[in-house]
């Protein structure tokens, strides 16, 4: 059976042809937005890479990129990309971009393993985005700040789309809260991690929360993170480890909170190495990307990517990311969701 969140009452605010023009408007104001604020500029972005190079994103190691042979290329085996998280800093070294500067680019990947419900499809598109920084950038302070700046660029985004629709009304708070993932395993310790998640984001509107990937007091991580791009292992000002995190909004259509960014400073080559140890990954230093970020011949950076329709799907206020994107779903789900007044594209 379909596992979805069935909105009660749920009646789509944007028929159709609203929502097509709305999606145009998000993407086309959102991604100068962020552009601006981050001192980015546009690249494009590969839909696949070499496999064995160790640029593909792992995510959390379980999940099974999408292959096929290249004839021209004596059969070598290429993956779909699932994120551009490393793919980008090789970029930003070919480019030669400077410290407070940085790229962004339309990722679109395949998740051959995504458990389908309102907010995961098998299509995956983000604006991925990478920026150079220095040594001593290297902080949940900067962090925090470039957090606040991609918060804004939403914020402006929803005022937009609400003075476009006057029929949508904003509902973002006007500041983010910060959390570490550790104080928020303290404040509910009998919950799990998406009842923390929820709780919180519920009480403050939207919330990053800092320290995704390492392990927390009860042995167990926030979230899985691959171990060679975001660094999770590195203490921060306040004592806690992590220059990482997850930007969670609560949202009233379905009454839970959702992700819309997961971003966070990279790992330099002492941190990269320790948390290869960690997850028993040592093996990959060997590869392409490692080889070049162990041999300092890659930059410094922040960098993160944002769900395109998911930052729709919230701002538009939908009830499944298939009125936002055309996908596969299953027929139990297409069925169902026209029952509850979603029509899945």
């Amino acid at each position: 059976m379909s596992k979805i969140i069935k909105p009660i009452g749920y009646q789509p605010v944007l028929d159709m042809r609203q929502t097509e023009l709305g999606i145009k408007l998000i993407k086309e104001f959102f991604q100068q937005n962020l552009s601006t604020e981050l001192r980015l500029r546009r690249v494009t972005a590969p839909l696949f890479v070499l496999k064995g190079l160790g640029i593909n994103d792992d995510l959390n190691g379980v999940e099974r990129p999408v292959t096929f042979p290249i004839k021209d290329l004596n059969e070598a085996e290429a993956e779909v990309v699932h994120s551009l998280a490393k793919w980008k800093r090789l970029t930003l070294a070919e480019y030669k971009v400077e410290p407070g500067y940085g790229v962004y680019t339309d990722m679109n990947a395949i998740r051959a393993d995504e458990e389908l419900d309102n907010l995961h499809s098998l299509y995956v598109d983000q604006w991925d985005w990478e920026a150079v920084i220095t040594r001593e950038q290297r902080t949940s302070c900067f962090l925090k700040d470039i957090v606040r700046r991609i918060y804004a660029a939403i914020l402006r985004t929803e005022f937009l789309v609400c003075e476009r629709y006057p029929e949508l009304k904003p509902f973002l708070p006007p500041a983010i809260h910060f959390i570490h993932s550790e104080e928020l395993l303290q404040m509910y310790p009998d919950k799990t991690v998406k009842e923390r998640e929820d709780l919180i984001a519920k009480k403050y509107g939207a919330v990053f929360i800092i320290g995704i990937g390492g392990k927390l007091s009860n042995g167990e991580p926030h979230d899985g993170r691959a171990p060679d791009y975001d660094d999770w292992t590195t203490p921060g000002e306040d004592g806690l480890q992590g220059l990482n995190g997850d930007i969670l909004i609560w949202y009233p259509v379905l009454g839970r909170s959702v992700e819309l960014s997961s971003m966070g400073i990279r790992v330099d080559e002492e941190s990269l190495m320790r948390q290869l140890k960690l997850a028993g990954k040592e093996d990959r230093k060997n590869l392409y990307f490692h080889k070049k970020l162990l041999a300092g011949e890659l930059p410094l950076s922040v960098g993160g990517g944002i769900g395109q329709s998911r930052l729709c799907m919230v701002l538009l206020h939908k009830g499944h990311l298939g009125e936002i994107q055309s996908s596969i779903w299953p027929c139990d789900m297409r069925q169902e969701c026209a029952t509850l007044g979603m029509m899945l594209l």
